[in-house]
């Protein structure tokens, strides 16, 4: 009686340590996949406390979390024939655990491949000006494709930053050449809009300054009240041109030679 009372005893904490055993907690962003003699249970478990019947279930755990995954440098040979070296950063969460258990071996390792592969493909077919200039553009096509490959795995791809593009030494010596040149060829053409501007609103005047005779005159006096403004022992007299040429045609007339008389 002693023994069978003993066995009895053994056998109930055996049956509450592995009860005890089989209680499984998981966490609010955690979810469990259930194996259950190898067959996957229709949902997902959790959170909170669960019970998994040891060896006859099997629980996967999957966080739920947005994950961060950079993405290593890569060489890519852009369309215009320039070598960079591209890394990203990606973000991205599981929605589906049991997809993301069943139909890929490692979801994290194919997300980093497939990751790779697209970058190299995608900044492959633009230019180096696209892809220095257009960055917020590309991350959206990245993004786009990624997500629409990782969705079979239960995977959302969030976002997509391409994070830093290495040129090499020559090609940052070229382009700041071609950007010096750029600003000098604006520079050129703003010079030259404002000389056909000046050369407009000089013309302008002269067309009034030709119907009123007089507006030289005021010009003249308003030059002499700028140049009085200033200190100065400078004194400007303004001569007209057209004393100029009276005084010429004058000076011509006293040379000219005596016409003889005739007698």
């Amino acid at each position: 009686m002693i023994d069978f009372t003993s066995f009895t005893t053994i056998v109930i904490i055996i049956v509450v340590l592995y009860l005890l055993s089989s209680i499984k907690i998981l966490k609010e962003y955690e979810r469990g996949v259930i194996f259950r003699l190898g067959r996957l249970l229709a949902q997902p478990k959790g959170p909170g406390i669960i019970l998994v019947f040891a060896p006859i279930d099997r629980i996967v755990r999957v966080s739920l979390r947005v994950d961060t995954l950079e993405v290593p440098a890569q060489d890519v040979i852009t369309r215009d024939n320039v070598t960079v070296k591209v890394n990203a950063v990606i973000y991205f969460r599981v929605i589906e655990p049991r997809l993301a258990v069943v139909e890929v071996a490692n979801f994290l390792y194919a997300t980093s491949q497939l990751a790779q592969t697209t970058l190299r493909s995608v900044l492959g077919e633009v230019e180096l000006d696209q892809l220095l200039s257009q960055r917020e553009t590309l991350n959206v096509r990245l993004q786009s494709i990624l997500d629409q490959h990782t969705a079979p795995w239960g995977v959302k791809v969030t976002m997509v930053e391409v994070k830093q593009v290495d040129l090499a030494e020559q090609m940052i010596r070229a382009i700041a050449r071609q950007a010096e040149a750029e600003r000098e060829r604006r520079a050129k053409i703003i010079h030259a809009e404002g000389e056909y501007s000046a050369a407009e609103k000089l013309a302008m005047a002269a067309k009034v300054i030709q119907e009123q005779p007089v507006a030289i005159q005021l010009r003249y006096l308003q030059t002499l009240v700028e140049i009085g403004t200033e200190k100065n022992t400078t004194i400007v007299f303004p001569l007209p041109v057209d004393i100029l040429s009276t005084l010429d045609r004058a000076l011509a007339k006293v040379a000219e030679p005596a016409q003889p008389v005739n007698q």
